[in-house]
């Protein structure tokens, strides 16, 4: 029994499912996908959320952080100017504020 016809079968075989393995991989994570002419289409949206409105949640979620990151910025500088200032200076300041 001649089974040398098996070899080339089974490289066609390796290396049209390695392709799908890998369109199918890029597909899941939303990366460029190439057709047969080597055009590149991309998958319209995930979940079937518009992308549109996904930026837009983006852009206020960002803007939001940023926000966030403000303050918390303001308070260290606050609390880094008490941690270095000399304690008799602050003494002084408070007892200056009760004196008023």
């Amino acid at each position: 029994m001649d089974m040398g016809w098996m070899v080339p079968v089974g490289v066609v075989a390796a290396i049209s499912a390695r392709g799908a393995f890998t369109t199918w991989v890029k597909a899941k994570h939303g990366y460029p996908i190439e057709d047969g002419n080597g055009r590149r289409s991309r998958r319209r949206s995930r979940g079937g959320v518009d992308e549109e409105r996904t930026v837009a949640l983006l852009t206020n979620e960002n803007e939001r952080l940023n926000g966030q990151v403000s303050r918390l910025e303001e308070r260290i500088a606050v609390l880094e100017r008490i941690a270095t200032d000399p304690a008799e200076r602050t003494a002084r300041e408070i007892e200056a504020l009760r004196d008023r």
